[in-house]
């Protein structure tokens, strides 16, 4: 793995004390917490801490991790376009600059940000280690500098204000607490910052007709109606933009963090977009 072009301040996912380097991990000077480094890759959620669906799908996706990527590509000419063509349709919309600092949470096998400007700085987090051993090579291949780590997006070992962009792409309704882990997307964040989140469309009945074979089984969620991904948002949120894509088989939300607490409104007002 190359050197993170950016290596950003880390703070116990649990606590939020700032992390301090110690000799292949590291600690909570407060509780004397350690996160070790296993092959360059800090370990932010052990699998004995799992539970629930965070478990299942770590497990399961340790599996598959070797074949994920193929899998993506096949599954792209299924549908008579190209990897590059399905992800740019939703990446685009993120709008990176030169110098930003990225976060993709769920970053998986990496394949995302081969698409993404080579000039700006990213990090991923996934909660698959062997997915992440797949982002570690295919960065390596492609001469991306990420930084990678392993935890779960409910508590993310960033500290506050960290990110100018940070995005989700496939699987939040599988999440533990959904509503968390966008919380926590958007305390990581800068002021002023823009988050975006795609996943499938549960809301439109034709969506498992079209679901990549190798993604685990839908959420037991009875989500409908055109704005339910916007209520995993807390009050306040700016810009907000739901965009439905390939025959609505999934929708792609976006918005900003509000620069101050003054800039916040009591309701969000949301756009739909074809």
């Amino acid at each position: 793995m190359l050197e993170p072009a950016y290596n950003p301040e880390l703070i116990d996912p649990f606590d939020h004390r700032q992390l301090l380097p110690g000799k292949g991990y590291w600690f909570n000077p407060e509780n004397g917490e350690k996160y070790y480094i296993n092959n360059g890759i800090p370990v932010f959620l052990p699998e004995q801490q799992m539970s629930g669906n965070n478990l299942k799908y770590s497990r399961f996706y340790d599996r598959i991790s070797r074949f994920y990527r193929v899998s993506s590509v096949i599954y792209s000419r299924l549908k008579g376009s190209t990897e590059k063509q399905i992800k740019k349709k939703y990446l685009d919309l993120l709008n990176i600059q030169s110098g930003e600092k990225v976060l993709e949470v769920a970053v998986g096998s990496a394949d995302n940000l081969k698409y993404l400007p080579a000039n700006a700085m990213y990090c991923g987090i996934d909660i698959s280690y062997g997915m992440l051993t797949m982002a570690r090579r295919h960065l390596r291949k492609w001469k991306i500098p990420a930084g990678l780590f392993q935890g779960e997006a409910e508590h993310l070992p960033f500290a506050d204000n960290t990110f100018d962009v940070v995005f989700h792409v496939g699987g939040i309704s599988l999440f533990n607490d959904n509503r968390k882990a966008v919380a926590e997307m958007i305390r990581v964040t800068n002021p002023g910052g823009r988050l975006m989140i795609v996943d499938d469309n549960e809301g439109n009945p034709g969506r498992s007709d079209h679901k990549n074979p190798f993604s685990p089984l839908p959420g037991q969620q009875n989500n409908s109606g055109p704005d339910y991904p916007v209520k995993m948002l807390p009050t306040g949120m700016k810009n907000i933009e739901i965009r439905y894509l390939f025959d609505e088989q999934l929708y792609c939300l976006t918005f900003t963090k509000p620069n101050t607490s003054k800039d916040a409104v009591q309701s969000n007002n949301i756009n739909l977009r074809a």
